[in-house]
């Protein structure tokens, strides 16, 4: 994500933190929290409103169950903010899945409302989709190719840019947009397919 005005002097002392957590200061987490919480609650709310109609799951508890997964992991490999903050992203999809799957009898699709995706096709128009169909299509990303998906994740979910994807991922700035763009192709078919 673009820098803002003070905010690299912001992205130094969360890097450090990190790092500090990493070799196993945990203390560190409990610095590491209040820095990145409005982050990860924006990311939540996202999700959130993206995925199941009355989820009774809130912002807040996705991100201190996120938070608490990631901080407990016994390895931790964030290189920095970028990374740290796409890893939240997984944490928290693979926690919204575990609660979907845990809560729903329904049919595959069942409960899931429509949302409207831009930048997934190279024309201008957005699509509107089924979110549950948009998480079947992301799952068989996921298998069919996991760079791509990683990718998807990075961009779409996580907010990042090219360039902080291409050092999250350790791929080229290129790649990443060669990625991003047949993943997109790609995600977009299998999203009019389902529609």
């Amino acid at each position: 994500m673009a820098g803002k005005p003070g905010q690299n002097g912001d992205t130094d002392a969360l890097n450090l933190t990190l790092e500090q957590l990493v070799a196993g200061d945990t203390s560190a987490a409990d610095r590491l929290f209040p820095v990145v919480y409005d982050q990860l609650r924006r990311l939540a709310e996202t999700m959130l409103r993206e995925g199941r109609q009355g989820h009774t799951l809130q912002p807040t508890a996705l991100v201190h169950e996120a938070f608490l997964k990631m901080v407990h992991q016994e390895q931790r490999t964030w290189k920095d903010r970028a990374h740290f903050l796409n890893v939240c992203a997984l944490a928290m999809r693979q926690i919204l899945i575990n609660y979907a799957r845990g809560r729903s009898t329904e049919k595959r699709g069942g409960g899931w409302r429509r949302i409207t995706l831009s930048g997934f096709s190279d024309d201008s128009e957005n699509l509107d989709v089924d979110a549950g169909a948009l998480h079947a299509a992301l799952e068989h990303l996921a298998r069919l190719n996991p760079r791509h998906y990683q990718v998807v994740v990075a961009r779409f979910l996580g907010g990042l840019s090219v360039e902080e994807t291409a050092h999250v991922l350790g791929v080229t700035q290129r790649t990443v947009k060669r990625d991003w763009s047949a993943a997109r192709v790609w995600l977009a078919l299998q999203l009019n397919k389902a529609g």
